[in-house]
């Protein structure tokens, strides 16, 4: 399907739209309306005159003017509604500890339900390139592992819901219950969590009102928009390097910026850095600000030795390291002092019923090799638990209705 979606740097409602297709890995055209006035025309067109952003132009001619995502979800056929209101288990969040638990849990006959908020394969689906997952010679796209883990899940009969938030989880005697954005309520004996981590922010003056608009925490996503200009990556570690890399398809020049006296990532992304010859590094460099003019970033304000310089940057990506998704259970279950959920040898966390695994369980490598395991290792952990509640009429054989 060819989508193109005309905005703005400055509407914060065309960067939830593309953050929502560049999180269900679909591909679209993007044209600024401040820049084109041809762009400008079409949106005026569809919009009795006005000048309506985000106008997202399918190829079957329909439009969608300041869409919701679920309206978004809608048109693009995900399926965001589940079909049943009971479930041996439900997994929070889709990336590789929640797939893999889903599919041994499904193949050990277990009714199970994911549901994810973006796309499918969390951090993982929107890596550019895995090089070091047990299996892939010749490395895999995050992509392409994503689709081959959901695919996998799927033909155990696991039921997948994507573009759906859960709002809460709750929990009652045996059963455990999430409400998700829409107001239906689906329950289940154990719920899994995983739910990930999130790209860390610098904190920097000017920066929550760039995200999406000159600063980005996905190479992945949001390269494409920097074709033949320069962009820096903040951060010195394996990530940084590796989106580095994959940036230079798309930029004319790389700047990479760390803190530290040299790149912390491991030899073979180092190796990597140096030998392209669009990357040069800084160090020894603290990122105090970022260079705008017009609302759009033109460079990073970084101090050496307090003294400051602008290095010149059509678009900043960060990559300096994670934060947990606790959110949602903070108030719930115990957390480490980094906010990271604690959890005993068999991945159930201080509430019974509530299990987790993946990157953000405290104590986690933050790899998608051995969240994989951990996948696998919470699902048996889950179906110990399960069998003696469901010894009897199981629910999830009823057609119980959805609470709306």
């Amino acid at each position: 399907m060819a989508i193109t979606l005309y905005g703005t740097s400055w509407c914060s409602d065309c960067k939830r739209s593309k953050q929502f297709l560049g999180e269900q890995r679909i591909a679209y055209d993007y044209i600024d309306v401040d820049a084109d006035t041809d762009g400008r025309a079409v949106v005026q067109s569809h919009n009795g005159g006005k000048d309506i952003i985000p106008t997202i132009v399918f190829d079957d001619g329909s439009v969608l003017t300041e869409p919701s995502n679920a309206e978004l979800a809608a048109k693009l056929g995900v399926q965001t509604v589940a079909q049943r209101g009971f479930y041996d288990l439900i997994v929070v969040g889709s990336g590789p500890a929640g797939l893999t638990a889903a599919l041994y849990a499904a193949r050990e006959g277990l009714a199970v339900l994911v549901v994810e908020r973006g796309g499918i394969g969390g951090q993982a689906g929107i890596t550019e390139r895995l090089d070091n997952f047990p299996g892939f010679p010749e490395g895999v796209t995050g992509a392409d592992f994503a689709d081959r883990l959901r695919r996998q899940a799927e033909r155990f009969e696991v039921e997948i819901l994507a573009a759906q938030e859960v709002t809460s989880i709750e929990v009652d005697g045996q059963y455990r219950s999430i409400t998700t954005g829409d107001g239906r309520s689906y329950a289940a004996f154990a719920v899994l969590l995983t739910l990930g981590s999130t790209y860390r922010r610098l904190g920097i003056d000017g920066e929550d009102e760039l995200i999406g608009a000159g600063v980005h925490f996905c190479a992945t996503c949001d390269g494409a928009f920097y074709r033949g200009k320069k962009v820096a990556v903040i951060g010195g570690g394996n990530s940084a390097g590796e989106e580095s890399v994959f940036l230079t398809r798309f930029a004319s020049e790389v700047t990479i910026i760390t803190r530290d006296p040299a790149l912390s990532a491991s030899q073979v992304v180092v190796q990597k850095v140096e030998e392209n010859p669009q990357i040069s590094v800084v160090t020894g460099v603290n990122p105090t600000g970022y260079a705008t003019d017009g609302g759009k970033v033109v460079g990073v304000i970084v101090e050496r030795d307090g003294v400051a310089e602008t290095i010149p940057a059509d678009g900043v990506f960060v990559f300096i390291g994670l934060s947990p998704n606790n959110a949602l259970v903070k108030d719930l279950v115990d957390l480490d002092p980094a906010g990271f959920i604690v959890a005993d040898v068999g991945m159930q966390t201080s509430v019974p019923g509530l299990f987790v695994a993946g990157d953000v369980r405290s104590g986690s490598t933050k790899q998608a090799a051995s969240a994989t395991g951990e996948g696998a290792a919470a699902a048996l952990a889950i179906r110990r638990y399960v069998e003696p509640l469901a010894s009897g009429v199981r629910p999830s054989m009823v057609d119980i209705p959805m609470s709306v």
